[in-house]
């Protein structure tokens, strides 16, 4: 019985020959075969209108946030420098809107993800000169 194949012992030698012939790309194709794909192209061609649709949102979302950003604090720091807080406050408001107006041109550029942390910095920057009040 030893050197005698059941039908048991072929069948799992059969599965990993399909499972190798799979992975190899050497599969039959199914019938249909490129009429199933027909509409590939003109699916691929919208998905990609919509990436440079939500990527040209995303710029102008960083340019505009990070130019409003800017011009509050350059407005803070000017308010603050003409009254009676220590010189710290009005210069980290004038550093957090300079970080922010990088961000704007960075976010310009197409670096929206680097623009939103540049964004975040600017705002902790003008929030913690702020606690120097």
């Amino acid at each position: 019985m030893r050197g005698s194949t059941t039908e048991s012992d072929a069948e799992p030698a059969t599965k990993e020959a399909a499972e190798a012939h799979e992975a190899a790309g050497d599969a039959e194709e199914p019938a249909g075969g490129a009429e199933q794909y027909a509409g590939a192209d003109e699916e691929y061609a919208g998905g990609a209108e919509e990436y440079v649709t939500d990527a040209r949102r995303a710029r102008w979302a960083a340019v505009g946030t990070g130019a409003l950003l800017t011009c509050a604090g350059l407005g803070a720091a000017l308010l603050r420098s003409a009254g009676a807080a220590p010189a710290l406050v009005p210069a980290a408001y004038a550093l957090g809107a300079a970080v922010c107006a990088l961000a704007a041109v960075l976010g310009a550029r197409g670096r929206t993800r680097r623009a939103l942390w540049l964004l975040i910095a600017g705002v902790m920057i003008m929030a913690i000169g702020d606690q120097f009040d």
